[in-house]
């Protein structure tokens, strides 16, 4: 009887779980047929953040307050701050995986919240701090619409420092990769997802701190790829080593929700504030 009690209460969870998912709110529209965004669009990248505001769910505290920005097209700009500040909220607002409470983003004159998500997450590049690899071949992960030729591929993984890795591989493209990757290590893992963001040309790329769990010369490689081959896109890093940023266009330095300082690097080590503080920390000032 105790047996068979402790196995019911175990298999309702699965009850409770369905339960929970079918009251769970579903996201906002897919595609609205009336509000398409053209078909080159964004084709700046130019960003521009208006009083934004955030709150993870209704009823509590704002993690985003006031968040006022206006990013030129082509510009690098890295994202600090210490833990809890808000940086991931802010790439989560710009996918629309959390929906705003108050305030607009507008990428090249268009409001996001206005379109639909699937325009608006496939128009946008993330690489993120965990790689997501799914099972099944290296070409299917790199390219699963099949939109892309074989040389195309190849140029994405020269590029990304990955070609003689593949190309060493029996199976080349075709080789299986296993759930989640576990057959690769974690920085050739990444290393795909840069490969994947390479062949997307989007003109607005995202990287949630994108080298945090990787070694010092696969950051550097990563780095030096993005550099060259992003030249000419808009680029929000957030920034786990403070040296990855230190060459961007302007540091957008986050505290408690709130945008505190916004400039060149140079000009925020000239003042006597919150980046100055961390750059100390890390023994770059």
């Amino acid at each position: 009887m105790v047996r068979m009690t402790s196995e019911l209460e175990t298999d309702l969870v699965a009850v409770e779980r369905v339960k929970e998912y079918s009251e769970t709110a579903t996201e906002a529209e897919w595609i609205k047929p009336d509000n398409r965004p053209p078909d080159d669009w964004p084709n700046t990248g130019g960003v521009v953040i208006e009083e934004f505001d955030l709150r993870y769910r209704e009823g509590l505290p704002l993690v985003l307050k006031q968040i006022n920005c206006d990013v030129k097209p082509g510009e690098k700009i890295g994202i600090v701050g210490r833990t809890g500040a808000g940086k991931s909220s802010l790439t989560l607002a710009l996918f629309r995986i959390l929906e705003r409470a108050g305030g607009r983003i507008l990428i090249d004159g268009i409001d996001i919240a206005t379109i639909g998500l699937q325009d608006l997450r496939s128009r946008l590049t993330i690489i993120p701090q965990d790689p997501v690899l799914f099972s099944g071949s290296v070409r299917s992960n790199l390219d699963p619409f099949n939109k892309h030729s074989d040389e195309e591929l190849w140029k994405a993984l020269e590029v990304s420092h990955l070609k003689s890795f593949v190309s060493g591989l029996s199976d080349g493209l075709q080789h299986k990769i296993t759930e989640g990757g576990e057959n690769l290590s974690v920085g050739q893992r990444q290393l795909v997802c840069l490969a994947r963001a390479l062949l997307r040309k989007s003109k607005l790329l995202v990287l949630d701190e994108a080298t945090a769990a990787v070694d010092l010369e696969t950051d550097e490689l990563i780095q030096q790829t993005i550099r060259r081959e992003f030249a000419d896109r808009s680029v929000f890093t957030i920034a786990h080593r403070l040296n990855t940023i230190m060459d961007y266009d302007r540091v957008l330095v986050l505290d408690n929700g709130a945008v505190v300082e916004f400039d060149s690097p140079s000009n925020l080590l000239s003042l006597n504030g919150v980046f100055k503080k961390m750059a100390q920390d890390a023994n770059l000032a």
